[in-house]
């Protein structure tokens, strides 16, 4: 199914929380709502939250389905995330997360697909990918991550990488579907002191899976607004900027 390469509407909330409407549905990423502050991730591991949403539950609008790459973490689904998933028809992520979360939950293996209902008819196809928090073996200690492509007839494809740190992965995904239209990228080469490598992508990675996507749209999230996170705006810039695909690179 080609794309149609049209930009598709991407409303960064903060974080990695982003409003993508498409086909007629309002899909929502990774569900962050929770006021600056501290968090416990356990074994004495706090990570902290330095910016509020952009938005409010209430100010999104309604929501036809959450993406949720993973449950695990709260930089990836806080209190008031948790508490939205309650109100939304459906939210899509691990088959673990989906055993652990409940009610509307919907577990999705890799390459595993499921198509929602469009309004007025036909469907979006939403298709699991494999990602990697971390290196290698780094799901042992960080869980099981996902992350989803959209498809549709008439519509651009859509890559949301989730918290993923391989390329590796990443041209799995661009040999099975590419190239794409919009690629949203979980970046800001976020750290964890168990490991001595980042657990998401870097700039340059995250520049370098826009090209092994051939994604006409780079729209970055999750760089900036936590403390974990060691690189942000300025990084991505220069990072496409020697690419050479700063055109590409949508910093809403």
């Amino acid at each position: 199914m080609s794309g149609t390469g049209s930009p598709v509407p991407v409303r960064p909330v903060g974080g990695p929380t982003a409003l993508i409407t498409y086909g007629g549905l309002n899909l929502l990423t990774d569900p962050t709502f929770d006021p600056p502050g501290d968090h416990p991730v356990g074994d004495g591991i706090v990570i902290t939250k330095t910016a509020p949403p952009a938005a409010a539950p209430a100010e999104v609008g309604p929501v036809d389905a959450v993406l949720l790459s993973h449950d695990e973490h709260p930089d990836n689904l806080d209190v008031s995330g948790r508490a939205l998933l309650a109100e939304v028809p459906l939210t899509l992520t691990t088959r673990g997360g989906a055993e652990r979360l409940g009610g509307t939950a919907r577990g999705l293996a890799p390459w595993e697909s499921t198509d929602i209902p469009r309004p007025g008819g036909g469907a979006v196809t939403v298709t699991a990918v494999p990602a990697l928090h971390g290196p290698e073996g780094a799901e042992e200690v960080l869980g099981e991550v996902i992350g989803f492509v959209l498809t549709g007839d008439g519509l651009p494809k859509v890559y949301v990488s989730g918290d993923n740190a391989s390329l590796d992965l990443v041209r799995q995904v661009a040999d099975r579907f590419g190239p794409v239209d919009t690629a949203i990228l979980f970046a800001g080469a976020a750290r964890a002191p168990m490991f001595d490598t980042t657990i998401t992508l870097d700039s340059a990675q995250a520049a370098e899976a826009t090209r092994i996507l051939g994604a006409r749209q780079a729209v970055p999230l999750h760089f900036e607004g936590w403390t974990h996170f060691s690189e942000g705006r300025e990084e991505l810039e220069k990072a496409f900027t020697t690419a050479g695909l700063s055109e590409r690179l949508d910093l809403a």
